[in-house]
């Protein structure tokens, strides 16, 4: 059954004045023939979603949409869950509160328009830590996702080589350059800053190893400057006096109601039917639109739309291009990802942790666990006088996928004692515990990943009315995820115009 829109009629206060003047161009051309348009959105997450909403927002009232996701649920990423009677996330745990030029995130713009600006709430002001050698080292301040602009601040963490960052009288990058993270602060830092600061904080985010992730994806504005600074101190100060915060304004949000609260608002926000439990196993191009070749192989269906937003993994996304664009395709499915779980421990009231909001680990700690959030005291509004103590830790890194694969009783006990060891006590045993996994959870980007992107979608000019949006794309994190359905969304509402 379709699900009601809250408010069909309402504009996202984010639209560009030429996408809003195209809406209403739109619109009229469809009150005037009659014709009724229908969209597809492949894939269920939040940037599937966010394309619906936008689509519903923009559309003429009477445009179907239709989103279709394979597995049995909406949201992807986002799952909020439960430990003990306290809500617990099993997925994404919060959203950047600001966008790079200062202004509000796409993810925190997204759920104002859904009505969810009052349930915003923020992690307490507490520092984190790193898990060094048996002691617990706060993370430096100052940082652009680990990497320092002053190297005096670093203490205990790291030591930086010998005669580091020196100008050689140059851009520490050429134009349009792009080098793995980790190969650019060896370079100019050392190994002990790579390894210590900048690997357990990028591997926060993504799972992955700096010494294979894009600079140009993961942090734009630092490789930016990069290509006019002559120090790596002098570029990280530079990326950081071009952001702009809003005075007071928090980092990060969550919702009361948990991530998933924006998941059940999009849907019913979108009016789309949703289809769950029915994969799109291929795309054909038709003469007025595209065909979608649905369900298992003894028994497909078919579905005729006007356009196509396309928001699944790499994987799924080539094999679905393979059919329409070949080149487009083989730019998209050399996207690795890297496997991931998260167990959650509910310790009895009492347990007494560090004063701090969670750890990071270095990967030469060895460890299985690579992130420890002390849930309750981080997120201090889910915390209760007698209640238990949740913590939440994050397993596995890029290339360790062979190290979750115990069941999860086994991932349980080990991540159980790992914790205990990283903090140098002996943690009680918890009075409930879940392990999470998320099998190929989170995109690797490689050194060339946007202009691999760039190529895919210029590929794909000569197919239009189908857009692509997502993590595989455009980046992780819920305001990426968000901006990116919104992009596909204004080129098929621009597409649709035209025709």
């Amino acid at each position: 059954m379709p699900l009601t829109s809250k408010d069909p009629g309402h504009r996202g206060t984010s639209q560009p004045d030429s996408v809003e003047n195209a809406s209403v161009r739109l619109k009229a051309v469809g009150q005037l023939h009659g014709v009724r348009k229908r969209v597809a959105v492949i894939g269920g997450g939040v940037a599937g979603l966010a394309a619906a909403v936008r689509i519903r927002d923009q559309a003429p009232a009477d445009t179907e949409i239709i989103v279709y996701e394979q597995s049995g649920r909406l949201g992807g990423k986002l799952r909020t869950g439960d430990i003990a009677g306290t809500q617990v996330e099993r997925g994404a745990e919060s959203m950047l509160m600001s966008s790079p030029d200062g202004g509000e995130s796409a993810a925190i713009r997204f759920a104002r328009r859904l009505g969810l600006g009052d349930s915003l709430v923020h992690p307490a002001a507490i520092p984190a830590a790193l898990a060094i050698g048996g002691k617990l080292e706060r993370v430096p301040a100052g940082t652009l996702v680990g990497v320092p602009g002053d190297l005096s601040t670093l203490g205990a963490v790291a030591t930086p080589k010998a005669g580091a960052d020196r100008d050689e009288g140059r851009p520490l990058l050429a134009e349009g350059e792009d080098i793995a993270v980790g190969e650019l602060v060896r370079a100019r830092y050392g190994a002990e800053v790579a390894d210590r600061l900048v690997d357990p904080m990028l591997g926060g985010v993504y799972a992955g190893r700096a010494d294979r992730l894009s600079l140009a994806t993961t942090m734009p504005a630092l490789a930016r400057t990069a290509r006019t600074e002559h120090t790596l101190a002098g570029a990280v100060r530079a990326a950081q006096a071009a952001s702009v915060r809003a005075p007071g304004r928090p980092i990060f949000a969550s919702l009361a109601g948990g991530m998933s609260s924006l998941i059940g608002a999009a849907a019913a926000a979108s009016g789309a039917r949703i289809s769950l439990g029915l994969p799109v196993r291929e795309l054909q191009r038709t003469a007025h639109g595209w065909r979608l070749l649905l369900g298992p192989v003894p028994m497909p269906q078919t579905d005729d739309v006007d356009a196509v937003v396309l928001a699944v993994p790499a994987s799924p996304a080539a094999r679905m291009l393979a059919g329409i664009d070949l080149s487009a395709a083989a730019e998209v499915e050399v996207l690795g990802y890297a496997s991931v779980a998260l167990a959650a421990f509910a310790l009895p009231p009492g347990t007494e942790l560090p004063e701090l909001s969670g750890f990071l680990v270095p990967p030469g700690e060895g460890t299985l666990v690579k992130a420890a959030t002390f849930f309750t005291r981080k997120w201090s509004h889910l915390a209760t006088g007698d209640g238990p103590v949740i913590v939440r830790v994050s397993l596995g890194r890029d290339g360790e996928q062979e190290r979750l694969q115990y069941d999860d009783s086994v991932l349980a006990a080990t991540a159980h004692a790992e914790l205990g060891r990283l903090l140098d006590t002996e943690l009680p045993q918890p009075t409930a515990s879940w392990v999470q996994r998320w099998g190929g959870g989170l995109p690797q980007y490689a050194p060339g990943h946007l202009d691999r992107v760039a190529l895919a979608r210029a590929a794909l000019n000569d197919h239009p009315g189908l857009a692509l949006a997502g993590a595989a794309f455009d980046g992780v994190g819920v305001p990426a995820c968000v901006a990116s359905g919104e992009k596909a969304a204004d080129d098929v509402l621009k597409y649709l115009e035209k025709r």
